[in-house]
C-alpha cells in the first residue's frame, strides 16, 4: 500500500512542479491548427471519397 500512495505522490509531484502547461493562448491556437488540419483532412478524404465512386460508377457503366 505504501508504493501506491507514494505513486500518486510522485504523479502529483510530476503534474504540479515539472509539467509545463500551455498558457490560454498557446492553448486557443494549438486547437485552432488542430481544427484547421481536421477540416483539410476531411475534405481531402470527402474528394477522393467523390472521385472514386465516380470512376467506379463510370467503370461499371462501361462493362454493363
Amino acid at each position: 500500500m505504501k508504493k501506491i500512495i507514494a505513486y500518486f505522490e510522485e504523479v502529483h509531484n510530476e503534474l504540479v512542479n515539472k509539467t509545463s502547461w500551455p498558457t490560454w493562448a498557446e492553448l486557443q491556437n494549438s486547437a485552432i491548427v488542430v481544427m484547421v488540419a481536421s477540416v483539410i483532412i476531411a475534405l481531402m478524404v470527402y474528394g477522393m471519397d467523390v472521385s472514386f465512386d465516380t470512376l467506379l460508377n463510370w467503370f461499371y457503366k462501361k462493362l454493363y
